[in-house]
């Protein structure tokens, strides 16, 4: 396969040899020099400002130009493991095209698609991939049999007389997980054999797979023993690891942590006899610990400042009152529960949606006929959780009702919201014998039968005592899920005017 993105010797600098002397890229295999490589791998960092004191642009610059300044005359490379256009609350209005500019203005030397990249569509995710001034290597996909527009199939730099060979693999779970349309997916070991055979006849000394694959199929690919370094993503796992073979890493997300890879190539003996060595170490750079970079910091600041001027835009209006005040969603059916239930159940075409009245926190009245905003949406939900669907069973379903009614008493915030049923409970009974019935599409939910259910990730792994749903089938997990927030400024979005009311979905007896 060859590599079909073109860059100019000052741009190759731009992307990879920092810190390389010109005279070092010019030599020979021959006269080599042994080579000290580091590699910095972030992945799964769609998130563009600090969190707690952590992740983020200005941050992850920080750790970047810290080690370009002690690399002394070594090379670093930056590396992106997928997973930036989606999803955010500001690539919902500009379909992730902030992630790539923010990208450009980094030395970002490769990167592989995420499956996240596809969220949006495959004619969103080619016009991103064609906005990037880096290489996108995606080995494994094709569109009508070709490679996908803006990405190429394998990418080769000669550093210090060192050929090092990229090639990339994405997910095929994509066509389950986003909207590829008709980008195809091959499979991953089958891919990774061929290339890294082809990459090496073709003198690459080192291959490194970025692999936004899953952890099984992480260590698949190591087992294999094909490639030589594993770049990952999708997990949001912070892990290293080396079998004496083959070296993998991956980095958390959101540039919480910034994972480092330091080699040493060298080559040792003569003629047939040589052969070519190496040497990984690992570190594990957390980016609290750096002053965030100021010129990064401030072009972030320039795209928050863009989303707080598109929160302000109106989404539709409500024909009905709502109410989010804290007694009212953490005691009772509520229409603004309602309304995020319904949302979320439609954005993910599931029969049931539950949610928690903890998460939803603007505490205020909405008269009937208030024009809402993307910002009255987005304070109400601001916790960030996504939208997960899971299969679960009637019974789980049941058990997690009288988890949300355990403590109504308490004003606790698993107080469920519901929709696709109605749950009829009685509060005097003590808690886990509180629901009487529940009806699915109008009939009694079958212990037995399997559902789908629409809820945000905090509950499906448990949190607010929602362990019933742990464990559960996911069809749509976190690494693959969508802003709640988000996906209830679309439902209003499309439908202009909303009616959300107390239509009996949870009768107290």
């Amino acid at each position: 396969m060859t590599d079909r993105f073109s860059m100019s010797s000052a741009r190759l600098g731009r992307y990879l040899l920092l810190g390389v002397a010109a005279s070092a890229l010019c030599a020979g295999a021959a006269q080599a020099e042994p080579l000290d490589l580091t590699i910095l791998l972030v992945n799964d960092f769609d998130r563009m400002d600090e969190s707690d004191g952590q992740g983020g642009f200005a941050r992850m610059m920080a750790v970047v130009n810290d080690e370009i300044a002690s690399a002394e005359g070594g090379t670093v490379l930056l590396a992106h493991g997928g997973d930036a256009i989606s999803p955010s609350l500001l690539s919902s209005f500009d379909n992730g095209a902030h992630m790539i500019e923010l990208l450009n203005q980094t030395p970002l030397a490769v990167m592989v698609p995420g499956n996240h990249e596809f969220d949006l569509g495959a004619d969103v995710a080619i016009a991103r991939f064609n906005e990037a001034n880096f290489p996108i290597v995606s080995t494994n996909t094709s569109l009508n049999g070709e490679v996908v527009d803006g990405t190429v199939d394998t990418h080769t730099v000669e550093v210090g007389g060192y050929t090092i060979g990229f090639l990339g693999l994405t997910t095929p779970d994509t066509v389950q997980l986003a909207s590829p349309g008709d980008i195809e997916f091959a499979p991953v070991l089958e891919t990774a054999e061929a290339t890294a055979a082809e990459l090496r006849e073709g003198g690459a000394d080192i291959v490194i797979a970025l692999a936004h694959t899953a952890i099984d199929e992480d260590f698949e690919l190591i087992r294999q023993g094909a490639v030589d370094i594993i770049l990952g993503g999708h997990d949001h796992n912070l892990m290293t690891f080396y079998n004496g073979d083959v070296a993998f890493a991956e980095s958390g997300s959101q540039a919480e942590y910034v994972t480092a890879i330091d080699l040493t190539i060298d080559r040792v003996g003569e003629g047939e006899d040589e052969e070519l060595v190496w040497t990984p170490s690992f570190r594990t750079l957390n980016t609290a610990n750096y002053e965030p970079d100021a010129e990064m910091a401030a072009k972030v600041q320039t795209y928050l400042d863009q989303l707080s001027a598109e929160l302000d835009i109106e989404i539709g209006t409500t024909e009905t009152p709502l109410d989010s005040r804290r007694a009212t969603i953490r005691g009772e059916e509520a229409a603004i529960g309602n309304l995020i239930a319904d949302a979320i159940r439609d954005a993910v075409d599931a029969e049931v949606g539950l949610t928690n009245g903890g998460g939803i926190r603007a505490d205020r009245e909405y008269a009937a006929g208030t024009v809402l905003t993307r910002r009255d949406i987005q304070s109400e939900l601001p916790f960030g959780n996504k939208t997960v669907k899971l299969e679960v069973t009637g019974e789980q379903i049941v058990e997690a009702l009288e988890n949300g009614f355990s403590q109504v008493e308490e004003g606790a915030g698993r107080f469920p919201h519901v929709s696709g049923m109605t749950v009829t409970a009685d509060l005097s009974q003590p808690p886990g014998d509180r629901v009487v019935e529940v009806l699915v599409d109008g009939q009694p939910i079958d212990p037995d039968a399997t559902y789908t259910m629409a809820t945000n990730d905090y509950m499906a792994s448990g949190g607010d005592g929602y362990t019933a749903l742990a464990g559960s089938v996911n069809l749509i997990d976190p690494s693959a899920a969508n802003f709640m927030a988000s996906q209830v400024i679309d439902y209003i979005e499309e439908k202009g005017t909303i009616s959300p009311e107390v239509e009996g979905r949870i009768v107290f007896q």
